[in-house]
């Protein structure tokens, strides 16, 4: 009877917590696990603060978990393991070392011979693709070549597991996609000693092109809501019916209405103060309102489609979208959004007239709008400084979060006209500040 093979990585109920301010604590990661076997490209699909770079991180040994299990080849991760590396989103390279330095750093503090240092960076450059620019500085490279170096100094220690944390998203998006075909050529001829991959992306697409499964993350706290596999030949052409239906498929599981397990998740219309808001323009709803309601969509549209005609990612279309929701002006449903009589009605709506209907929307759906606007009319002065409302959410969610969702709310308050807000006074009142 053969053994079962241990496998390449094992995440099993992973939490991670921070402190906060308060003395409390901040549940960042609840419940993650994942097992990945050998010859998988796992991707991990969710938006900005979903914990998925947190996730990594604990995988690389650069933090500890607050509870769970986390083991590399069945050895339990209690620090960076050797056989698993990493590519970041910023390229990371230090400015003042050249092309073949930046790549031999990691070899040299594994104390590696010299004679095999100078072998195995400039094989690594060679297999990139920057063969003859081992003596330029990262200033002299495109955002492309700058990380290739990134991929060439975490291939060169010759890890099992690559960890990829957003690697593309900083490029433009010819230089992307050249990227990603390059590095899945060398991925499928077997050409590094790669033997998984995880990828952290919000690109939808970029996920089904590289990905055997996907991850789908949820937010407040970063919990893996479902696992989509993707069973596509490489190389896939997103042109194929099947591709899209797969993106079409994604759309719909990320705009699942799911219940809440915990009152404070973000998102979720209605949870009072605690609702965590994203920092979305009054511009940018009633550009997307006004999107909606003109042709070709006259009301609803396809959210791939949509964010293909607009060249937004997941990212940037999700919040906007999320926001309308929350306002009431739209329905995120089976992948589309459709606007809802509120919505409609801006769309034709005056100026004047649009103002009207947005602080109407934001006093019965935006609980802390409303709250501001009350404590305002309450008092003789009509006036209440930041602190009053932040010291108040902060019971809630992070000083960071409530510093953003209070721009929100000041955002969207100033558009509807419900009160006005001195930022150098760091104090909201009913009249234009003097």
């Amino acid at each position: 009877m053969s053994a079962v093979p241990v496998p390449l990585l094992e995440i099993d109920n992973v939490r991670k917590t921070f402190p906060r301010t308060d003395g409390g604590e901040l549940l960042v990661l609840d419940g993650v696990s994942l097992h990945m076997k050998d010859g998988e490209i796992v991707g991990l699909l969710g938006r900005s603060g979903s914990g998925k770079s947190t996730l990594l991180r604990l995988i690389a040994g650069l933090s500890r978990p607050s509870a769970g299990n986390l083991a590399y080849r069945g050895d339990p991760i209690d620090g960076p393991p050797l056989g698993i590396a990493m590519v970041f989103q910023s390229f990371a390279l230090f400015p003042w070392l050249t092309v073949y330095d930046n790549v031999a750093l990691g070899l040299e503090a594994q104390q590696v011979p010299r004679a095999d240092i100078r072998r195995r960076s400039l094989a690594a450059i060679d297999l990139i693709g920057l063969d003859g620019y081992e003596s330029a500085y990262p200033r002299e490279l495109s955002g492309g070549m700058r990380q290739r170096v990134g991929f060439a100094r975490a291939l060169v220690v010759h890890p099992q597991i690559l960890l990829m944390d957003e690697p593309f998203s900083a490029l433009d998006v010819l230089t992307a996609e050249t990227l990603r075909t390059d590095f899945l050529d060398l991925w499928s001829d077997g050409r590094t000693p790669i033997k998984g991959v995880l990828l952290v992306t919000h690109n939808i697409e970029e996920a089904v092109l590289m990905c055997d499964r996907i991850m789908i993350f949820g937010s407040n706290p970063g919990r893996i809501l479902t696992e989509i596999p993707v069973t596509l030949p490489q190389p896939r052409n997103r042109l194929d019916p099947s591709f899209a239906a797969l993106v079409e498929r994604i759309y719909v599981e990320m705009t699942l209405r799911r219940p809440a397990t915990d009152a404070k998740v973000e998102g979720l219309p209605g949870q009072g103060l605690g609702t965590i808001l994203p920092r979305v323009s009054s511009n940018l709803l009633s550009g997307l309102m006004e999107t909606l309601a003109s042709e070709p969509f006259n009301g609803k549209a396809d959210l791939p489609e949509m964010a293909s005609l607009l060249q937004m990612e997941i990212d940037e279309l999700f919040p906007v979208a999320e926001t309308l929701q929350m306002l009431r002006f739209a329905q995120l449903e089976g992948g589309d959004i459709r606007l809802l009589d509120a919505g409609a009605a801006f769309a034709r709506a005056t100026v004047d007239e649009r103002k009207k209907i947005f602080a109407r929307q934001l006093v019965a759906y935006v609980p802390l709008a409303a709250h501001v606007r009350r404590v305002l009319d309450e008092r003789a002065s009509h006036v209440a400084p930041m602190s009053r409302f932040s010291d108040e959410i902060e019971d809630y969610m992070t000083p960071e979060a409530a510093e953003g969702t209070l721009r929100a709310v000041i955002s969207w308050g100033r558009y509807a006209e419900l009160f006005a807000y001195d930022d150098e006074k760091a104090r909201f009142s009913l009249e234009n500040p003097t």
